[in-house]
């Protein structure tokens, strides 16, 4: 059995998915429901008893350490987090509450079941935390890749909250001893993706008609990860990481935003053309950057494959069509994660950029 947290959303319901597509061991998959955390992701389990779902929160102590004690689990892995950038602009105040408050919450219920575990069982126990490589900063143009020793330097509140999680984590395991292990991944793109983030948002709104908003010139650099290719790593490091060592995870795909966004668009034009002949690009619109906005990230994820064997499966030409053609064939996902909630943040967020620039 294992405990997986934040199942529910994109990378964890991924996750889930491929865990129990590959193995029969039991997941308990513990989420809070957020806007982002979405049931139907996980659809195709129901009735499926190697999957049980708990609605909570990871700061519940009381919730979390009767979930260890009934449970049992041999690993736990922590996809919990608010994750949006734009969001902790907004409100940076559920990203601190989640991301560090939750997570300490979180560390102190294992520390607790961890502690009392025999012998063995102790030893083989393992925590894998998943955080992101927005931690480390914005690099130049020319500057080396985000390496496991690059200095952290967090630039939203976001990041900032991830930052401190990841250095409870590492704090914990030099402290305590916990057998913990830290992922560090690029942007993530693939099934399940929340309509807010830039792939899915392309998308949804080219087909709807829609301004494809770029922030920016959109020359902002990104290392674009396949979702499955990401689970695929995070199973090789609880399998065969060592506690205390990070890891970071990338796709060895470094992209600007406006070259992504085309992409999307010519692939469109080939899979479901517009019905008025005219190209997907000709719906992009410009619109004021965000604030403190990152530049560069990129990951060099040599150590993760020189120790542990991993590296992606899936180039960005091909992780990129299998996301375009899944958002086509399950329009009804779509439709349905687009709540009044879902819009107004949509018209919230880039409404009033593009009024800006304007």
């Amino acid at each position: 059995m294992i405990l997986v947290t934040g199942g529910a959303g994109f990378i964890g319901a991924n996750f889930v998915l491929d865990w129990l597509a590959q193995s029969d061991e039991p997941i308990v998959n513990l989420d809070k429901l957020t806007y982002a955390g979405n049931l139907q992701n996980l659809a195709s389990l129901a009735g499926d008893r190697r999957h049980l779902f708990v609605q909570g929160d990871i700061g519940d102590r009381e919730l979390t350490d009767s979930l260890l004690l009934q449970y049992q689990p041999r690993a736990l892995i922590n996809f919990a987090a608010e994750s949006h950038v734009d969001r902790s602009i907004h409100g940076p105040k559920d990203f601190i509450q989640t991301n560090i408050v939750g997570t300490f919450h979180l560390l102190e219920s294992v520390r607790d079941y961890w502690s009392h575990l025999p012998g063995e069982t102790r030893k083989s126990f393992r925590f894998v935390h998943v955080s992101t490589d927005e931690v480390y900063g914005s690099l130049a143009r020319d500057e080396p890749a985000f390496s496991e020793a690059h200095r952290y330097e967090p630039n939203s509140p976001y990041s900032a909250s991830k930052a401190a999680s990841d250095h409870l984590v590492r704090a914990y395991h030099h402290t305590y001893g916990l057998p913990l292990l830290t992922t560090n991944c690029s942007n993530n793109y693939g099934p399940y993706h929340f309509p807010e983030k830039l792939i899915p948002l392309m998308i949804v709104n080219a087909l709807a008609g829609k301004p494809l908003p770029v922030y920016g010139d959109g020359q902002q650099i990104r290392d674009w990860l396949y979702v499955k290719d990401h689970c695929a790593a995070i199973r090789r490091v609880l399998a065969a990481g060592h506690p205390g060592e990070t890891y970071n995870v990338g796709g060895w795909n470094e992209k600007p935003n406006l070259e992504i966004v085309h992409t999307v668009c010519t692939l469109l034009d080939e899979l479901r053309p517009r019905t008025d002949g005219k190209a997907y690009h000709e719906q992009v619109a410009y619109v004021a950057d965000r604030p403190g906005h990152d530049r560069r990230y990129a990951i060099d994820a040599r150590k993760i494959e020189s120790e542990l064997g991993w590296k992606p499966a899936e180039t960005f030409a091909t992780g990129i069509r299998k996301t375009v053609q899944w958002y086509l064939d399950n329009q009804e996902w779509v439709r349905d994660v687009q709540s009044g909630a879902y819009r107004e943040w949509v018209e919230k967020n880039y409404g009033e950029r593009q009024k800006v620039r304007s």
